[in-house]
Order: structure tokens, then sequence, then C-alpha cells
């Protein structure tokens, strides 16, 4: 990995993976589409959120996330299968925003027995925002997807320290380095399904959106088994942002279940 290449790029780089369509607009951290300014600290930090705008009021709310796991409830849970493909890199540069990828009509969808969710965006944190027994995971990768009658579910897949993952080797190197750039890069493509672990046990529970406007309603997957990145992939992410997470929320009588 080329080192300062990679981390001044990750200072002002944003990725955006298209099929069949524009580029997506998308929201980010106290910019832009949000109306009111958030952030993940000080006066904007998570626990003023639901007083900074009457559409972050759900951010108070007693079915929240992120959550600590430290037990679960043994089911017969349906399987889940992914249905991701390859798909060309198209890449924008907008100058201020993080690692997250977005895709318009992707084509690309999570299974839950009979439940389809399409992908709508997938993006990282450091560390990881949810806990398992008491310790969370040096990151963590978000993959969100929506039902056709708008039923939000998210993936999450913890990543810990190891082998460099080639599809993040991908997105830290085609970032464009100048802000406002936009291209597709001819013969590069990414395959959202190399994010994975090979094995698809997890865990299950309601919760929100971990960001304004913390829209509950969310059906939650944490996959149990963890998927690894390098040591040198994990500092590039966090030198650029050390602590991108909302704390653990408590359960207040949600049961998580666990898949047998």
């Amino acid at each position: 990995m080329r080192k300062g290449g990679v981390t001044l790029v990750l200072l002002v780089a944003a990725v955006v993976l298209v099929h069949g369509g524009p580029p997506a607009q998308t929201p980010q951290p106290g910019h832009g589409a949000w109306r009111t300014p958030w952030s993940y600290q000080g006066a904007l930090g998570p626990a003023h959120w639901a007083s900074l705008d009457p559409e972050y009021a759900a951010c108070s709310g007693r079915q929240q996330s992120p959550i600590g796991i430290e037990t679960a409830e043994k089911a017969d849970l349906p399987a889940i299968r992914f249905e991701y493909h390859s798909g060309p890199l198209h890449i924008i540069n907008n100058g201020f925003t993080a690692v997250r990828v977005n895709y318009v009509h992707s084509g690309d969808f999570l299974v839950v027995g009979s439940q389809r969710y399409e992908l709508t965006q997938f993006h990282f944190h450091h560390p990881s925002e949810e806990y398992l027994h008491g310790k969370p995971y040096a990151m963590a990768l978000h993959l969100m997807h929506q039902s056709s009658d708008g039923k939000i579910a998210g993936v999450v897949v913890l990543l810990k320290a190891g082998r460099a993952n080639s599809i993040v080797q991908k997105l830290w190197e085609h970032m464009p380095k100048t802000a406002g750039q936009e291209q597709t890069i001819a013969g590069v493509s990414i395959d959202p399904s190399g994010l994975l672990p090979r094995t698809t046990g997890y865990y299950t529970y309601e919760g929100s959106l971990t960001a304004p406007p913390c829209t509950e309603g969310v059906a939650w997957f944490v996959l149990k088994a963890p998927v690894e990145v390098s040591v040198e992939q994990i500092e590039a992410f966090a030198r650029l942002y050390p602590h991108d997470v909302r704390p653990v929320q408590p359960l207040n009588g949600r049961v998580v279940k666990e898949s047998r």
C-alpha cells in the first residue's frame, strides 16, 4: 500500500458504484443534504442529536442502534443469502466525505427467507459501533438495503486485523486525488461479496439508523464471523476517522436472536 498517497486520498474522497443510473447524492455528517449539522463529538455529538432538529427526534427513541450483544436467544431463523455481483466502479471526489459507496438500482440483494432487500449503500466505521461480549472490533462495515415496500435492513460485517482485503485495497487505491474530479475507472469493477465472511450465521434485532435522523424500524443482521483487513488498511482509515461511531444504545427490553 502506498501509505502517504492513500492517506491523502482518504482525506478528500468519496466512492460511488452505479448500476443503471446517475450518481446518487449522499448526505454526509454535518454537511449538505442534512438540513441541520451534526457530529460524533462535542455540542453536535450523539448526546445532543435529538434536540438539534425535530427531524432527529427519533434519536431519543427506545429502539436505537447500535447495541452491545452480550446474550442472545437461539432461534430457528431463516437463512440469509447475498445475491451480490460485480459492477463498474464510478468514482466521485466531493472533497469532504468519508468512505461510502452508493448504488442506484444496484441489482444486488440481501435475501432473508422470502424477503428481498436491494443494496443501497455501504460504509465503514472505526472502531465497530457494535460490541460483542463487551468489546468492539477494529472496524465494521455496514451494508444498507431497502425492500420494495420501504423496509430498511442493515448488515454488519465485523472487521479484524489480519490479511489485507483486496476489495478494501481497491477502494483505497482508486479514489480520485482532486476534489471535484469525477471519473469511471476503465476495467475496474467492485464485487461487494468480497467483503463478506464465508459463513452467514447471524444475530438479529430491531433497531434504527445509527446516525441522524436515527429512523427506527430497521432490521439489523450482525454476522457472527468477522472478516480480516490489514493493519495498514485499518490505520489508513483511522488516521482520517479515529472514532466515527455512535455509542452503544440501551436495549430497552428488546430481544436479540441468534441463528442456530
